[in-house]
């Protein structure tokens, strides 16, 4: 039987960094609790304390197909390469140098929201298909391919 997955990212700022895959990837802040207009209201009700409201966040799909992301604060920076990373699918379909300006035009976007650049690699036989690798604004690895 398969089994629904959520994605958990370890990070300093979860409102922030949920704000950012949002962004990059369509996906939409859960709902508050039933009976909530906001998530202030419900962590409020629940006795959570004003400085504790940004210890977690999560993200769904608009679509209801892809996972549950989960943004939760931890202590520690991020320390070394991440073992899973995420792919952004940004250019379906397309090979070449239109599938690289694709690529180009969704990293230059994401950089307005925090991304970081840090490298591209080029077509090449026998996949033809180019990527780049970039960092979210907490520097947790995605490629774009």
């Amino acid at each position: 039987m398969a089994r629904d997955v959520q994605i958990t990212f370890d990070c300093a700022d979860p409102a922030k960094l949920a704000a950012f895959w949002a962004e990059a990837l369509g996906y939409r802040l859960q709902d508050p609790p039933a009976g909530f207009a906001s998530w202030e209201q419900a962590l409020e009700a629940m006795g959570v304390p004003p400085e504790r409201h940004n210890d977690a966040s999560a993200l769904i799909d608009p679509e209801g197909a892809g996972p549950r992301l989960f943004f939760q604060r931890v202590p520690e920076g991020k320390q070394v390469k991440n073992r899973v990373h995420l792919d952004v699918r940004a250019a379906p379909g397309l090979a070449g140098e239109e599938r690289m300006a694709a690529l180009e035009a969704e990293a230059e976007r994401l950089a307005a929201y925090g991304a970081t650049r840090l490298q591209r690699y080029e077509p090449a036989p026998p996949l033809d298909a180019g990527h780049i690798i970039m960092a979210d604004p907490e520097g947790n690895e995605f490629c774009l391919d």
